[in-house]
């Protein structure tokens, strides 16, 4: 299996909040060492890596991650909480999952 995660680069330089969020919770749980490759999405470059590999996929939020496994469809996470657990095999909350959501689709809410 290998296991991309791809961060994000706005066109002003600025690296995503979101994606450097993740990134320090992974550290602190040790999770860096599950990841065989990071890509950067750089808004200044459609060439790079990490745009390319979004555009192929069809994501359109940052950060991702994208979860191969030989013979078959590469499996694409872009919630964290969700990646955690189904890929990783680590426990969450499910208020963090729903925190998660909720955040990175401010148009939704609670019934």
């Amino acid at each position: 299996m290998k296991i991309t995660m791809v961060k994000k680069i706005y066109a002003d330089g600025q690296p995503c909040k979101k994606c450097r969020e993740v990134e320090e919770k992974m550290v602190a749980a040790g999770q860096m060492d599950s990841i065989d490759e990071i890509l950067i999405a750089d808004e200044r470059d459609a060439t790079s890596a990490g745009m390319q590999l979004a555009a192929k996929l069809g994501v359109d939020r940052a950060p991702f991650f994208v979860v191969e496994k030989p013979g078959e469809e590469p499996l694409v996470y872009t919630v964290y909480f969700k990646f955690v657990k189904e890929v990783l095999n680590q426990k969450t909350s499910e208020q963090d999952e729903i925190k998660e959501i909720m955040n990175d689709n401010p148009d939704l809410d609670f019934l």
